[in-house]
C-alpha cells in the first residue's frame, strides 16, 4: 500500500506534485501556528508571509544584458488574504527587481536550442508487481535528453528564456519501448565438406551463418560449425608432418645510411675495408661516380607534392609442424625457397595547410525571408598520400553566416508586375463555341481579357535612396549636425516603370494572365404604340396668329436605351391642318330633353354639359376656350302617347380610314332602332334610312411628317471651353476637356423622304448640337529596357561559337484617345564577344627513375642473390600541364584531368640468365572476315637471342593470335510504345492566349519504340551498327474532341394566355453528343434529354381583341295577329370580334381570339309595346357589388320611360335588383406573380450578366386572368420585384501551355531511358467549356545506348609462392563490361577501349584493389572462414508492425578445425552488425511435411522462404525443439 501511494506521489504529474507541495506548506504553517500557541508570547510575524508574483517581461533601452524585470511583492496572512506590508518582516522581503537579458528579434540568429541525444530507454516502475508470463510487445520505458540554450558561435550556454522567446523549449523526456528479447537466429547448415584427408582419418565440417543477432537480452548464438570424423582408405605413404610457412611482410623501412653500416661492420676484416676505401679513393673512380650522380639529379624531376622514397621490407620463412609448433628449416627442405625481401614505397599520409581566413559573408544585405548567407575557407595540399589508403581531408569548408550591423542594407527583392488588362473581348469565347458567331460585330456580355506578367526589382527606389543618402552623409563634413539629414520618412518615389529582370528571380506565385470580363450590352430603345391623332392645333399655343396647324400623334419611351434617347426612333408625327385651335369645348353629356313651351311631350332641346380641354385632351380653365365656338343646344323629341318611339343614337363607329386621300375617305356611322310603333293619330316612325347617320372623319390628307435625327457625331474638342475644364495635363497638353457633338436633323415625309423643314413643327425640332466630355488621352507607357542578358562568362570547350545577348521592354499601357504611340523597338539584340576557349588539363609524366633494388646488405645472405639484378621499384614525377603545354597548378588537374597516373611501378633488372624481350606490339587489324585471326609479336633482345632456353616457344612465345570478332548484328524492339506525339508546328497566339484552333491538339501523329542492336555474342552495341536511327515509328491518331452540337433556337411560341400573363417558349434540339473530351452539353430537359428550353413570361392585353355589337334590331313580333303590331317577339344584333386599337376597333378577326365565354348574345326575346303602352329605354349597366362579395349585398340597374302610357296605365318598374353572388355577378381580384424566366441575355451576348423577369397578373376569384386595371382600381399592394440580375456562366475552354522541350534522358545509357515533356493549365475550364485533357505529360523512349562499366572479376585462390602456407596474395582482374543499364544484367566483357572515357570506379570506389594479402592455413591450423554475405535488413516488429528501432544487418565468420588436438588454439567465431534503412518485417513459423507413418519433417521458416533451423523429426508424442522466435505450428 505504501508503494502504491509512493508511486502516486512520484508519477502523478506536475499538478499532483504542486498540490503535494502546497499541502506540505500548509502543514508547516499550521504546525507553526500550533507551536506559537504553546508559547507564552505570540509573534505577529509568524502568521504573515511575503508572497511574490511571476517575473515580468524584461525591459530596457538596449538589447542583450542590462535589462530590468520586476515582479509584485506583497504581504499575506497564512489564510490567504492580503494585509499591510508592515505586518511582515522587512528584512525577509524578497527583491522585486532584477537584471535580465533583453531579447530582440535579431538574437534569433545568435541563439538556439541544443538538443542532446536520447539516453538509453529505462524501464518505468510498474504499478503491478506481477509481470506477464509472455512478452507480447515489450516493456514501457522512459528516456531523457539534455536541452540547453547556447550561443551558436561558440556553443557557450545561455539562459533558457532567450531561446524560449523564439521557440518553446523542446521536450526533455519521452516515452519509449523496451522490446521483447530476441534470440539469435541462424540459417540451416551447409552440406558436409569433403574429408580433410585423402587417406586415413580426417575431419569434415559444415557451417551456418547468422540471420539475425541476439538483441535486447536474447540468447546468444551457438557454434556456427559442426565437425565429424571421416575415414578414408589407409595411407600407403608416410604423411608429411611439416609445412613451409611464410610470414607477413614487415613494415616498409628505409635502408640504413652508409655510416651506420660501416659502424656495424667495424671489427670485420680490416684488409677488406682498406681495399674498399682504396677503390673509393681512386680519383678516376671517384670522378665517374660524381658524374653519374649529377646526371641522375638532372634527369630526376622533383615535385613538391610527392616525396617518394623507396625502401624495403622483409618477412620470415619458418617450418611448421602439424601441431602448430615451429621446427628447424631443414625439415622443410625444397629446391627453391621463398624470397624474404622486396622493394616497397615508404607510406606517407596526406598533409594539408592550415585553414585560410573565412571569406566575407556571401550575403551582405539583410533579408527576413532568408537571412543567412555562406562563407568559406580553404586549405591546400602540401603532401599527397603515398602508399596510404587514407584520402586527403576536405579542402573547403562552408558555413552559414549573418550580416550584422547598422550599415547592412536590405537585400534586393523581386516581385511580379503586370501590364494593364487588354480590352474585354467576346470573340475568343464565341469562337470556342461557334465559329460562325466569331465574325459578329458589336458583341457584348461575358468575354475574356489578358495581360502580360514580368518580373521587376521590388525595392529598387528604396535602395537607390539609401545609397544616395549614404553618399550625402559621407560627403558632408563632420561639423554638419545630424538633424539636417533627410529623415527616412521623406522618401519620394518618381512614378516610373521598373525595368524587367529575369523571370527566374521572382519566386512568388505568378499572377494570372487571363480573366473573365463583361462588356455591358446595349439596352435597345422600346417605345409604346402611337396614340390617336389629336385635334388640329397651333404649332405653338404661345403664338396663335398663324392659320396653319398640325395634328399630332405621340408615343413614349417605355425602356430607356443605352447612350440616351438619341438612339430611339422619332416620338412625334405631324399632319398639317387648317383652322388650328389650342383649346376647344368638349361635350361631356347631354341634359334631359325638355319639350318646348313647357309641354309634356313633343319637340324640345337638350342642353350639352361641356368642359374646356387643350390639344392633349386635358381639362383646363374655361377662360381659355373663350375664342372657341360654344356648343349649341341639340334638338330632341319627347314621344307623346301613341307616337313612334326611337332609341338613342349609338356611338359613332371607328373611322374607316386613318386619313383621307384621292381614293380613300374616312367615314363613321351611328344608328338607332324603333322601340315602339305609333298608334292612330300618333307620329309615325321614319323610314329605315333615317335610322342611320354617316359623317366624314379623319379628313386630313395622308401626308404624315416627322423630324428624323442621325447618330451623334464624334466628340470634337471645343477650344472655347477646354481651357476652363481641363482636368489633367501631360507635357502641357490637355488630356480631358469638354467637346461638342452634332447630328443631322431633317424633316421627313412618311413613305416619301426628306422634305423642307417647314413641313414639320419647328418648335418640336430635336437638338442638333450638344456638349460632350472628351475621354482622357492615354499615352503608351513602356518599361525601361532590361539589362542585357549575360554573355557566357566561363570558357567553352572546343570551337567557341559566338552567342548573342538581348534586352527587352514591356508595354504596360497601350495608347488610346490619340495618346502617344508605342515605340517600335521592344527587343534589341547584339553579339557577345567570343568567350575564351577552355583550357584542358593533363598529367605530364616524366621519365622513370632507375630501378631501385633492395639494399645489397639485406639480400646478400639470400641464396642465389646477385648484386645488380632482380626485382625492384622505380618512381617518377608527374606535373600538371595545360593543353598548350604551359605549367598549371596541381589543383586544376585534380579537378579536370584524368585519374592520377601511377607514381611507382615494379621493375626488373635482368640477371645474366634471364630472358629479355621487347614489349608486345599492337594486334594486327582484322580484314573483316568472320572467323579471321589477328596477331601481335615480340622479339628477343640482347644476349637472350643466343640462349637456347629463351628460344623455347612453349615457355616464351613470340607470337600471340586472337580471333577477330564477327560483325553480325541484329536489332530488336525494347520497351513500350511512346505516347502518340503530334508533329511540332508553328503556334499562333491570340491576345496572349491560345484558343480553339490555334494549337493542333489532335490528328495524325507518330508513336515510337526504341530499337536495341546486339552483336553475335548478344552484347549490346550502338544502334548505328544495325543501320537504325534507334526507333520504330508507327502512325497513330489522336481523336479530335467533338463538342456538343445543338440546333439553332426555334421561334418563340405564342403566349400561353390570350389574356393576362403567360409564358412563351423556344427550344434547341440536340444534334450531336460530345465525345473525345469535347465541350459538354448544357443541362438538357429531364423528360426528353434531348432538348434545351428557354422560357420567358409574356403578357397578352385583355383588351387587344374585343367583342363589338351593333344595335338591336326592331323587335319582330311572332304572334299571328299583327293588327296592333305589338306583343312578344325576337330581336337580333351582329356580334363581331375586332382588333382594338388606339383609334378604336378596327379590323374584324376570328372569333377564337376573343374570349368566347364573354361573347355577348346575338339574339333575345323582346316585347314590342303597343301604342297605348309605356315605352321604357334599354336597361342601363348594372351597378357594382360592394366587396367583399356576400349574399347581403345587391346590385341594380335602371331604365327611363321614353313614352308615357295612356291614362290609366302605368309604366313598369324603372329599377331592377339582384343579389350579389360570388363568381356569378361579383368577383374578388388579386395579383399573381409568374415564375422567373430563364436568364435572358442580349442577342449579341454569349454569356455574362443577364436578367430574369416575371410578370404581374390580375386574377379573378374564379381563376380567370383579367385586365390589370381591375386590380389597379382596387389599389392592391404590389410587393414583388419584377426583375433580378443573373449570370450565365461563360463557357471557357481549358487553355494549356505549350509542350515544354523534351527533358534530358532519364538514363544516360541502357534500355529504359525516357524523355518527358510536360504542359500546364494556363486557364482552367469553366462552365460548359471544353474540359482539360487528362494527358499533361508525354514520354518518348531514348535511343538505346550501351552502358559500360569497370567490373571486378572473381578473386583467384590465395597463393603462397614457393611455400605451402602462410601469408600470400590473391589477385583479381578488372574488365570493361557492357550491360543494358539494369541492376539485373551482370554484363558481358568487351574491349577495354570502350571504357576509355569512363573514370575507373568500381562500386563507387575510385581506389582499385586488384591484389590483396591473404592467408593459406597450414595443415592442422584452426582458422576463421571468410565473412558471410550481409543478411537482409530486418526490422524489430510485432504482428507486422515496425516498432521504430531501425533495421539491422549481420554477417559472421565460422571457425574451421583441421586437427582436433589443436582446438585450444582456435579463435572465437565472429559477427558484425550494422544499421540499415531499407528493412522490412519478417515472421517465423513452424512448417511441417505430411505425416509418413509416425513421423514428419518439421522446420522453422522465415516469411521469405528461408529455412532458419535444421530439419527436426517429430515423433508421435509431438516432441520438438522449441525456438522462441518461431510461431506455433498449425496442425
Amino acid at each position: 500500500m505504501g508503494l502504491r501511494q509512493g508511486s502516486t506521489v512520484l508519477f502523478g504529474g506536475a499538478g499532483a506534485f504542486a498540490v503535494s507541495v502546497q499541502c506540505i506548506g500548509v502543514l508547516v504553517v499550521l504546525f507553526g501556528i500550533w507551536e506559537a500557541k504553546a508559547q507564552s508570547e505570540f509573534e505577529t510575524s509568524s502568521v504573515y508571509l511575503w508572497k511574490t508574483g511571476p517575473w515580468g517581461r524584461c525591459m530596457g533601452d538596449e538589447c542583450g544584458p542590462g535589462g530590468i524585470q520586476t515582479r509584485a511583492v506583497w504581504c499575506a496572512h497564512v489564510e490567504g488574504w492580503t494585509t499591510l506590508p508592515t505586518n511582515c518582516k522587512q528584512i525577509e522581503r524578497p527583491e522585486n527587481q532584477q537584471n535580465c537579458f533583453r531579447v530582440c528579434d535579431w538574437h534569433k540568429e545568435l541563439y538556439d536550442w541544443q538538443l542532446g541525444s536520447w539516453n538509453q530507454c529505462q524501464p518505468v516502475i510498474s504499478r503491478s508487481i506481477e509481470k506477464p508470463l509472455e512478452c507480447i510487445k515489450g516493456e514501457e520505458g522512459i528516456q531523457m535528453r539534455n536541452v540547453t540554450c547556447i550561443q551558436k558561435a561558440n556553443g557557450a550556454p545561455a539562459e533558457d528564456v532567450i531561446c524560449d522567446y523564439f521557440e518553446p523549449k523542446p521536450r526533455q523526456e519521452q516515452a519509449c519501448l523496451i522490446p521483447c528479447r530476441q534470440d539469435c537466429i541462424m540459417a540451416e547448415f551447409s552440406p558436409w565438406s569433403e574429408c580433410s584427408k585423402t587417406c586415413g582419418n580426417g575431419l569434415q565440417h559444415r557451417a551456418r551463418h547468422i540471420v539475425a543477432p541476439a538483441r535486447f537480452g536474447g540468447s546468444a548464438c551457438p557454434n556456427l560449425t559442426e565437425f565429424q570424423i571421416c575415414q578414408s582408405s589407409p595411407c600407403t605413404t608416410e604423411e608429411s608432418m611439416y609445412s613451409l610457412n611464410v610470414g607477413p611482410w614487415s613494415a616498409c623501412s628505409m635502408p640504413q645510411s652508409r655510416h651506420t653500416r660501416q659502424a656495424r661492420k667495424r671489427g670485420k676484416n680490416k684488409e677488406k675495408e682498406k681495399d674498399r676505401e682504396k677503390g673509393v679513393r681512386d680519383p678516376e673512380a671517384r670522378e665517374l661516380i660524381k658524374k653519374k650522380r649529377n646526371r641522375n639529379r638532372q634527369n630526376r624531376q622533383e615535385n613538391k607534392y610527392w616525396d617518394i622514397q623507396i625502401g624495403y621490407q622483409t618477412r620470415q620463412v619458418t617450418c611448421t609442424h602439424r601441431n602448430g609448433k615451429t621446427a628447424d628449416l631443414r625439415f622443410c627442405q625444397q629446391d627453391k625457397l621463398p624470397i624474404t625481401f622486396q622493394s616497397c614505397v615508404i607510406t606517407k599520409d596526406c598533409q594539408v595547410s592550415e585553414w585560410s581566413e573565412w571569406s566575407p559573408c556571401s550575403k551582405t544585405c539583410f533579408d527576413m525571408t532568408s537571412p543567412k548567407g555562406n562563407r568559406t575557407r580553404t586549405r591546400t595540399i602540401k603532401q599527397f598520400p603515398i602508399g596510404s589508403e587514407g584520402e586527403c581531408p576536405e579542402l573547403e569548408e562552408t558555413e552559414q553566416c549573418v550580416s550584422q550591423g547598422d550599415g547592412v542594407a536590405p537585400c534586393v527583392t523581386y516581385d511580379w508586375r503586370t501590364t494593364e488588362w487588354t480590352e474585354c473581348r467576346v470573340d475568343p469565347l464565341l469562337s470556342q463555341q461557334d465559329k460562325r458567331r466569331g465574325n459578329q460585330t458589336a458583341l457584348c456580355g461575358g468575354g475574356i481579357q489578358t495581360r502580360e506578367v514580368y518580373c521587376v526589382q521590388a525595392n529598387e527606389n528604396l535602395l537607390s535612396y539609401l545609397n544616395t543618402l549614404k553618399e550625402k552623409e559621407e560627403s558632408q563634413s563632420q561639423s554638419t549636425s545630424k538633424s539636417s539629414a533627410a529623415p527616412l520618412l521623406s522618401i519620394t518615389f518618381e512614378i516610373t516603370a521598373s525595368r524587367p529582370v529575369d523571370r527566374k528571380l521572382c519566386t512568388g506565385a505568378v499572377p494570372s494572365t487571363t480573366q473573365l470580363c463583361h462588356i455591358p450590352c446595349p439596352i435597345e430603345c422600346e417605345v409604346s404604340a402611337w396614340s390617336a391623332w389629336g385635334p388640329c392645333t397651333h404649332e405653338s399655343c404661345d403664338d396663335q396668329q398663324a392659320k396653319k396647324g398640325f395634328k399630332l400623334r405621340k408615343r413614349r419611351i417605355t425602356n430607356e436605351p443605352t447612350g440616351g434617347t438619341g438612339n430611339c426612333p422619332h416620338l412625334l408625327e405631324a399632319i398639317p391642318c387648317e383652322e388650328p385651335s389650342c383649346y376647344d369645348w368638349r361635350i361631356v353629356e347631354l341634359e334631359k330633353c325638355i319639350p318646348d313651351n313647357e309641354k309634356q311631350c313633343g319637340p324640345g332641346t337638350q342642353v350639352p354639359v361641356v368642359v374646356c380641354i387643350n390639344s392633349d385632351g386635358e381639362e383646363v380653365d374655361r377662360q381659355l376656350c373663350r375664342d372657341a365656338i360654344y356648343p349649341i343646344p341639340i334638338v330632341c323629341e319627347v314621344p307623346c302617347p301613341k307616337d313612334c318611339v326611337l332609341s338613342m343614337w349609338s356611338g359613332w363607329s371607328s373611322c374607316s380610314h386613318t386619313c383621307s386621300g384621292k381614293t380613300t375617305e374616312g367615314k363613321q356611322m351611328r344608328a338607332r332602332s324603333i322601340l315602339a310603333y305609333a298608334g292612330e293619330g300618333g307620329v309615325h316612325c321614319p323610314n329605315s334610312s333615317a335610322l342611320q347617320e354617316t359623317r366624314s372623319c379623319n379628313e386630313h390628307p395622308c401626308t404624315v411628317y416627322h423630324w428624323q435625327t442621325g447618330p451623334w457625331g464624334q466628340c470634337i474638342e471645343d477650344v472655347s471651353v477646354s481651357a476652363f475644364n481641363s482636368s489633367t495635363s501631360w507635357n502641357g497638353e490637355a488630356t480631358c476637356s469638354v467637346g461638342m457633338q452634332t447630328r443631322k436633323v431633317i424633316c421627313v415625309r412618311v413613305n416619301v423622304g426628306q422634305v423642307g423643314p417647314k413641313k414639320c413643327p419647328e418648335n418640336l425640332r430635336p437638338e442638333a448640337v450638344r456638349p460632350c466630355l472628351l475621354p482622357c488621352r492615354k499615352d503608351c507607357i513602356v518599361t525601361p529596357f532590361s539589362e542585357w542578358t549575360p554573355c557566357p562568362s566561363s570558357c567553352q570547350e572546343g570551337v567557341a561559337t559566338v552567342k548573342k545577348q538581348s534586352c527587352h521592354r514591356v508595354i504596360i499601357q497601350l495608347p488610346s484617345n490619340g495618346g502617344r504611340e508605342c515605340p517600335d523597338a521592344l527587343f534589341e539584340e547584339r553579339e557577345c564577344e567570343a568567350p575564351p576557349v577552355c583550357y584542358t588539363y593533363r598529367w605530364k609524366t616524366h621519365k622513370w627513375r632507375r630501378c631501385q633494388l633492395v639494399p645489397w646488405n639485406v639480400r646478400q645472405d639470400s641464396p642465389g642473390a646477385h648484386e645488380t639484378c632482380g626485382p625492384g621499384l622505380q618512381a617518377r614525377a608527374i606535373t600538371c600541364r595545360r593543353q598548350d603545354g604551359g605549367q598549371a597548378d596541381i589543383s586544376e588537374c585534380l579537378k579536370y584531368a584524368s585519374p592520377l597516373p601511377p607514381l611507382t611501378q615494379t621493375c626488373q633488372i635482368p640477371c645474366q640468365d634471364d630472358c629479355q624481350f621487347t614489349s608486345w606490339s599492337k594486334f594486327s587489324s582484322c580484314n573483316g572476315d568472320c572467323g579471321g585471326v589477328r596477331a601481335r609479336k615480340r622479339t628477343l633482345v640482347g644476349k637472350s637471342k643466343k640462349r637456347d632456353k629463351c628460344k623455347n616457344s612453349q615457355m616464351y612465345p613470340l607470337i600471340e593470335n586472337q580471333f577477330c570478332p564477327c560483325d553480325k548484328y541484329s536489332a530488336q524492339p525494347v520497351g513500350n510504345w511512346s505516347d502518340c506525339i503530334l508533329p511540332e508546328g508553328k503556334v499562333e497566339v491570340l491576345l496572349g492566349m491560345k484558343v480553339q484552333g490555334d494549337i493542333k491538339e489532335c490528328g495524325q501523329g507518330y508513336r515510337y519504340q526504341a530499337m536495341a542492336c546486339y552483336d553475335q555474342n548478344s552484347r549490346l552495341v550502338e544502334t548505328s551498327r544495325c543501320n537504325s536511327h534507334g526507333y520504330i515509328e508507327e502512325a497513330c491518331i489522336i481523336p479530335c474532341p467533338s463538342d456538343c452540337k445543338l440546333s439553332e433556337w426555334s421561334n418563340w411560341s405564342r403566349c400561353s394566355k390570350s389574356c393576362g400573363s403567360g409564358v412563351k417558349v423556344r427550344s434547341k434540339w440536340l444534334r450531336e453528343k460530345p465525345y473525345n473530351g469535347g465541350r459538354p452539353c448544357p443541362k438538357l430537359d429531364h423528360v426528353n434529354q434531348a432538348q434545351v428550353y428557354e422560357v420567358v413570361p409574356c403578357h397578352s392585353d385583355c383588351s387587344q381583341y374585343i367583342w363589338v355589337t351593333e344595335p338591336w334590331s326592331v323587335c319582330k313580333v311572332t304572334n299571328v295577329d299583327l293588327k296592333e303590331n305589338c306583343g312578344e317577339g325576337v330581336q337580333t344584333r351582329k356580334v363581331r370580334c375586332m382588333l382594338n386599337t388606339v383609334d378604336g376597333p378596327s379590323d374584324t378577326v376570328e372569333d377564337y381570339l376573343c374570349d368566347l365565354e364573354e361573347m355577348p348574345l346575338g339574339a333575345r326575346k323582346c316585347t314590342l309595346p303597343c301604342p297605348e303602352d309605356c315605352v321604357m329605354s334599354e336597361w342601363g349597366q348594372w351597378s357594382r357589388c360592394s366587396l367583399p362579395c356576400n349574399r347581403s349585398s345587391v346590385r341594380e340597374r335602371s331604365a327611363e320611360p321614353l313614352r308615357l302610357p295612356d291614362d290609366g296605365k302605368g309604366c313598369p318598374a324603372a329599377t331592377e335588383t339582384e343579389l350579389c353572388s360570388l363568381n356569378k355577378n361579383c368577383y374578388h381580384y388579386d395579383y399573381n406573380v409568374t415564375d422567373w424566366s430563364t436568364c435572358q441575355l442580349s442577342e449579341k451576348a454569349a454569356c455574362g450578366n443577364g436578367i430574369k423577369t416575371r410578370m404581374l397578373d390580375c386574377v379573378r376569384s374564379d381563376g380567370r386572368s383579367v385586365d390589370l386595371k381591375y386590380c389597379e382600381e382596387l389599389g392592391l399592394e404590389k410587393t414583388w420585384q419584377m426583375n433580378t440580375s443573373c449570370m450565365v456562366e461563360c463557357p471557357v475552354n481549358c487553355q494549356l501551355s505549350d509542350w515544354s522541350p523534351w527533358s534530358e534522358c532519364s538514363q544516360t545509357c541502357g534500355l529504359t531511358g525516357k524523355m518527358i515533356r510536360r504542359r500546364t493549365v494556363n486557364q482552367p475550364f469553366q462552365g460548359d467549356g471544353r474540359p482539360c485533357p487528362s494527358q499533361m505529360e508525354q514520354f518518348k523512349p531514348c535511343p538505346v545506348k550501351p552502358c559500360y562499366r569497370w567490373q571486378y572479376g572473381q578473386w583467384a585462390e590465395c597463393k603462397v609462392e614457393d611455400a605451402q602456407c602462410g601469408e600470400g596474395t590473391r589477385i583479381r582482374n578488372i574488365s570493361c563490361v557492357v550491360y543494358d543499364g539494369s541492376t539485373e544484367d551482370i554484363g558481358k566483357v568487351v574491349d577495354e577501349e570502350f571504357c576509355g572515357e569512363i573514370e575507373p570506379i568500381v562500386d563507387g570506389n575510385k581506389k582499385m584493389v586488384l591484389e590483396e594479402a591473404c592467408t593459406v592455413p597450414c595443415p592442422g591450423d584452426c582458422y576463421l572462414k571468410e565473412w558471410s554475405e550481409w543478411s537482409l535488413c530486418q526490422l524489430t516488429c510485432v504482428n507486422g508492425e515496425d516498432l521504430g528501432f531501425g533495421g539491422i544487418q549481420v554477417r559472421s565468420r565460422a571457425v574451421i578445425i583441421q586437427e582436433l588436438e589443436n582446438q585450444h588454439l582456435c579463435p572465437e567465431q565472429a559477427l558484425e552488425t550494422r544499421s540499415c534503412s531499407d528493412g522490412q518485417c519478417y515472421e517465423y513459423k513452424w512448417m511441417a511435411s505430411p505425416w509418413k507413418g509416425s513421423s514428419r519433417t518439421v522446420w522453422c521458416q522465415r516469411s521469405d522462404g528461408l529455412n532458419v533451423t535444421d530439419s527436426l523429426i517429430q515423433n508421435e508424442k509431438g516432441d520438438e525443439t522449441d525456438l522462441s522466435f518461431c510461431s506455433s505450428l498449425d496442425d
